[in-house]
């Protein structure tokens, strides 16, 4: 894994992860868009599962995590469409610049 990839990991995941699991699971995985996924969903299913997605004593103190539980959704079904990119992305055949495209012209109903 190189400088660019490990940025970027730490970007989608932050800084308090753990450098070390991310070398093992690239090394695994061989994508850093397949180890961000994993590890959200592992944290997802932490949050799911470890903690009620609402707390609340009546009068004293109300907490709610379903919005941090929809924005981890949000963010793995970000990353599973292609979004951001990742440096190490598969190059898209659509944006090699000596590809040759194919337009199909069509004749307009005159009026």
């Amino acid at each position: 894994m190189d400088a660019a990839v490990r940025a970027w990991l730490i970007s989608q995941l932050g800084t308090s992860t753990d450098l070390a699991d991310l070398d093992t699971r690239y090394t695994r995985l061989g994508a850093a868009r397949l180890v961000a996924v994993e590890i959200l969903r592992e944290r997802l299913a932490a949050l799911i599962h470890e903690q009620p997605s609402t707390l609340a004593v009546s009068g004293v103190v109300s907490l709610s995590y379903g919005e941090n539980i929809r924005a981890l959704e949000r963010q793995i079904t970000a990353l599973e469409n292609g979004q951001p990119p990742a440096p190490d992305d598969p190059a898209d055949p659509d944006d090699i610049p000596d590809s040759i495209g194919i337009i199909q012209l069509v004749e307009r109903p005159r009026r």
